[in-house]
């Protein structure tokens, strides 16, 4: 018997499984290897401090098959947070199934109870359509904004 989707915050236990999905993720939409060096301690960082953001995520029949991050930027223009969703990963086999769909429902429900919250936010590839139409069909609107970056 096939069990539901469950949404759950990741605890400091889930850090492997965190970092395996980020490492898929770059590699699979950029084609990136990440140095597990930077990651593992990156991702250990935030299971241990809610102040650099939550993960999420969701399992099925025992199994985490899917995860998001949430990151929070203050707006003073809105004197509220805007909740950043990063580190979107989905097991192969469970896409198109509806488990980003579970995931965001599961934070745009926790951003929606709390009174500071003033809207969730993503960056998507340019190019990445099949994304942007995902996002479209859950009710986000693409931004008048431009991303700009420098790294270090």
């Amino acid at each position: 018997m096939e069990t539901e989707l469950s949404i759950r915050t990741a605890t400091e236990a889930d850090w492997e499984c965190v970092a395996d999905f980020n490492c898929r993720l770059a590699s699979e939409t950029e084609g990136k290897e990440l140095n597990r060096e930077k990651i593992d301690p990156g991702v250990r960082a935030v299971l241990e401090d809610v102040n650099r953001g939550v993960y999420y995520l969701a399992e099925k029949d025992g199994g985490v098959i899917g995860q998001l991050m949430i990151t929070r930027e203050w707006s003073d223009w809105r004197n509220g947070w805007f909740w950043w969703i990063q580190s979107l990963y989905v097991i192969a086999e469970s896409r198109g199934q509806g488990v980003f769909k579970s995931l965001y429902r599961h934070v745009e429900s926790e951003a929606a109870k709390s009174n500071d919250v003033r809207g969730l936010r993503l960056y998507v590839d340019e190019d990445n359509q099949r994304a942007q139409d995902v996002y479209a069909r859950l009710g986000m609107n693409k931004s008048r904004y431009e991303f700009f970056e420098l790294e270090f």
